[in-house]
């Protein structure tokens, strides 16, 4: 009965006019396999470590992230702030790049929860200067908080899907581990970072203490997140999770799906980082869109539409056209291609976005 209805509400779509639906890789479906996965899940109370299928993804997980212990969460949200809490200690402060999503868009989830001050520090297209992190690293005076910790964030959503690279990541980490200051990689989208730089995920996450990455994206999981690091970390970290309501049990059900995530989806990435590039292009020449070409290596676009009215204006006329995304701010759009979305789609929303430009 459930598929069925679902095949109707599709036909029906379909039938209407098909949308193309740019404005997150988080709406991708799981797969045949991931559903197949799910009845066939072996389970257990992972509160107790006995879920079979959780234990098996964390420790893919934290081999392929090249880290010693895995362990599943809700969500990036909740896997950063687990992060962010099981480093520091109330009072202390958390540098990280202005535009980014800790800073952002977790709605004050680090101090809410964990007392913690954030230092937004100005980046270069999401990539933080080892000088200005430098700059910002407070002094021992009995008038600062102490700086505890500094996340990087990659790929960085807000630049527009931009790589951070090993080279610069490793020039962060040479200036805060004298320091004693622990790093955090957000890395919800770590692996779109590694195959639009062409190495292993490993050299991306070495250099730092701890890793969140996402199987609800471009992996196209329905739900979860692993938070990797040391053993120690992990346990800390573990209890941070049930503090917080994250301790589940037949959990297994949603971690099935990140194993066939883990095991099929990592490499597919690549399709959308080459329909991002071909929706880019394709928008690059067309007249009132501005993109810089350079930006485009990944899954996300940010397009500056202020020659054609603003971007709540151009939101709304595609949308209009079955072509959705969504705004980044008064002139700018933000269109991420991902599973869902294939090499005609790609064609359709070119052709549809050409009739609302003048």
């Amino acid at each position: 009965m459930g598929k069925g209805r679902y095949a109707f509400i599709f036909m029906h779509r379909v039938d209407c006019m098909k949308i193309v639906d740019l404005r997150s890789d988080t709406i991708t479906l799981p797969t045949a396999e991931m559903m197949e996965a799910i009845q066939k899940a072996e389970l257990g109370d992972d509160v107790f470590g006995e879920d079979p299928t959780i234990n098996k993804l964390e420790k893919m997980a934290a081999s392929k992230i090249g880290k010693e212990k895995a362990l599943f969460v809700t969500s990036g949200t909740q896997g950063n702030v687990v992060s962010c809490l099981t480093h520091t200690q109330r009072g202390d402060e958390v540098i990280m790049e202005a535009q980014s999503h800790v800073f952002l868009y977790e709605v004050g989830a680090m101090a809410a929860l964990g007392g913690l001050m954030a230092h937004p520090v100005p980046g270069h297209n999401g990539v933080l200067s080892p000088d200005d992190v430098e700059k910002a690293i407070r002094g021992d005076n009995i008038h600062f908080p102490k700086t505890q910790l500094l996340c990087v964030e990659n790929t960085h959503n807000n630049a527009g899907g931009i790589a951070v690279t090993p080279q610069e990541i490793k020039a962060l980490a040479d200036v805060v581990k004298p320091h004693n200051i622990r790093m955090h990689l957000d890395g919800a989208r770590v692996f779109n970072a590694a195959l639009a730089l062409n190495t292993d995920v490993k050299n991306l996450t070495k250099e730092v203490d701890s890793v969140m990455f996402c199987l609800s994206k471009g992996l196209s999981a329905p739900v979860g997140s692993l938070v990797c690091g040391t053993q120690d970390f992990v346990e800390k970290a573990r209890k941070v999770r049930k503090m917080l309501g994250g301790g589940m049990r037949q959990a297994g059900i949603l971690a099935a799906c990140g194993v066939v995530a883990l095991e099929t989806m990592v490499d597919r990435l690549r399709d959308d980082h080459v329909n991002a590039r071909t929706l880019a292009e394709g928008l690059a020449d067309m007249k009132g869109i501005s993109i810089d070409m350079e930006k485009v290596q990944t899954n996300i676009i940010v397009v500056d539409v202020s020659g054609l009215g603003g971007s709540q204006k151009v939101v709304s006329e595609l949308e209009k056209k079955g072509v959705r995304c969504l705004p980044r701010d008064e002139t700018h759009i933000r269109m991420v291609t991902h599973r869902m979305i294939s090499a005609e789609d790609i064609e359709v929303a070119l052709e549809r976005i050409r009739e609302v430009v003048p």
